[in-house]
């Protein structure tokens, strides 16, 4: 690889960790190009990018990345390595965990996931349980929803129980006025006495 080539190839990791929130760096090393595309093509469902890098170059291009000291992950770069981005903090570790159901690899060499370093494949279980934002704003509006879902199905059933309650009281004033009843059917016929003449 020339100089230029090699500038160049630093250049297109800095436009992929620019801004990235969530950084993997696999060992893909052992999967053939059949199950190695087929990696891809799942990443790429996904919207997870993966690019297979050199090393040196992956750590030239973060440390020339500002804001973020990626130092921590270098220790972990030996042999083959992908680097993945994603918008969601556990979609690549997810993808390895489903991939490695059927084979040894891709290992988890290290990631960058919400301002914090794992390293070591020991960590993908971990990883795989954080929640995504998406999943947490869903808990959230979960936990929101429900007093308001509460107070929407009260109020849904207001209606109800006062009619039933008006129902419970309305033969409870029947029964009070009963012993009275004679003397109401007689003002009727009073009533109608005159409307007769």
């Amino acid at each position: 690889m020339t100089k230029d080539q090699k500038v160049v190839a630093i250049q297109e990791i800095k436009d992929l960790l620019q801004d990235a929130k969530v950084v993997y760096v696999a060992d893909l090393e052992g999967l053939n190009a059949a199950k190695s595309s087929d990696f891809r093509r799942q990443a790429f469902k996904q919207n997870i990018k993966v690019k297979v890098v050199k090393n040196t170059l992956l750590q030239k291009a973060m440390e020339q990345i500002e804001g973020v000291d990626y130092s921590e992950m270098f220790q972990s770069f030996k042999g083959n390595s992908a680097l993945m981005i994603s918008e969601t903090a556990n979609a690549p570790a997810k993808l390895i965990q489903g991939f490695r159901k059927k084979e040894e690899k891709p290992a988890l060499k290290s990631a960058f996931v919400q301002e914090t370093f794992y390293v070591g494949d020991n960590n993908l279980d971990m990883l795989a349980n954080i929640k995504s934002r998406e999943e947490m704003i869903g808990e959230i509006i979960g936990l929101l929803q429900s007093p308001i879902q509460r107070v929407v199905s009260a109020l849904q059933n207001k209606p109800e129980t006062v009619e039933a309650k008006a129902e419970e009281a309305a033969p409870a004033v029947e029964e009070t006025p009963a012993p009275e009843a004679p003397e109401a059917p007689a003002a009727e016929s009073t009533d109608e006495t005159p409307a007769a003449e």
